[in-house]
């Protein structure tokens, strides 16, 4: 009987780098928000991803605005200033990721200026990745954490390769993972009835060590930083806006005007407002001096 060679191919692989990234995922979330909706304007330690899976919207920051659309890859700097929005004609769903140790950096193109990138990779491979890290996190199974972190380093070598980006250490600001996460979850839902017990059951951790533990890392509670997120965005209506008191109030997230009234002058020194017609009066005379 004629004994048929089997042809195969040997393929050396060099040695496994014995050194681990230094990177930390500190959250993954997938949301969905709705029409016109946007987040207040914020910044983190920690660099952040944001996989657009339906959907348009846009990235705002200081000076300018970016567009987003389905499978954009959204890259943000530790302490770039943004705020994310979806259109007026759609909902934006995406995958958010906190990611500590490193940022990215690109030279070549004046994006690399503003600490924001844009990326479009395979959408499947991609989102398969970002999928399997949901399933880690919320599964919570043995050992989960090697799987998390081998996933983010298989997303950053990948993102390497398909753009040649720089990966730059940055160093960790030893924030608690679950204060990074309800710091992010309060920039994103401050218009919603929020309370410590809610925060808690979001982050899936005991609200008694979450209020001991934000207190430690931020310095204030985490309703006194809810607070501080809403009227940092109430200030940006009634500069910007003809809304009534009442409409802003109830825009970010206060129950009452009577209370929305209350914190404001609590940490300004000024009603609403006062603080309005101070702010038009100076609009004024720096127009008068033109």
């Amino acid at each position: 009987m004629e004994v048929k060679e089997i042809s195969y191919k040997v393929y050396k692989v060099k040695d496994f780098p014995t050194k681990k990234m230094p990177f930390k995922l500190l959250y993954i979330t997938r949301s969905e928000y709705d029409k016109g909706w946007h987040s207040t304007q914020h910044t983190h330690h920690f660099t952040e991803l944001f996989y657009i899976v339906k959907g348009k919207g846009s990235f705002i920051l200081p000076t300018h605005e970016i567009p987003v659309k389905e499978n954009d890859l959204v890259m943000i700097n530790p302490n770039v200033e943004h705020t994310e929005r979806s259109n007026s004609q759609d909902s934006l769903e995406y995958i958010a990721l906190g990611i500590e140790g490193f940022s990215f950096s690109l030279a070549e193109e004046k994006e690399s200026q503003m600490g924001l990138y844009t990326y479009q990779g395979d959408r499947e491979d991609i989102f398969f990745y970002l999928n399997k890290l949901l399933d880690e996190v919320q599964n919570n199974k043995e050992d989960y954490e090697i799987i998390c972190q081998n996933i983010i380093e298989i997303l950053i070598v990948k993102l390497r390769r398909g753009k040649n980006f720089t990966i730059e250490k940055t160093e960790p600001k030893n924030i608690n993972r679950a204060v990074s996460f309800i710091k992010y979850y309060i920039n994103q839902n401050y218009r919603d009835a929020i309370t410590l017990d809610a925060l808690a059951e979001a982050g899936h951790i005991n609200k008694y060590y979450l209020a001991h533990t934000f207190k430690k890392d931020m310095g204030i509670s985490p309703i006194e930083y809810l607070n501080q997120v809403r009227i940092k965005e109430a200030k940006i209506l009634l500069d910007t806006t003809d809304y009534t008191i009442a409409a802003i109030a109830e825009i970010t997230g206060f129950s009452s005007q009577s209370f929305f009234t209350q914190a404001f002058k609590r940490t300004t020194n000024q009603t609403p407002s006062q603080y309005r017609k101070e702010a038009r009066k100076k609009i004024l005379m720096a127009r008068g001096k033109k």
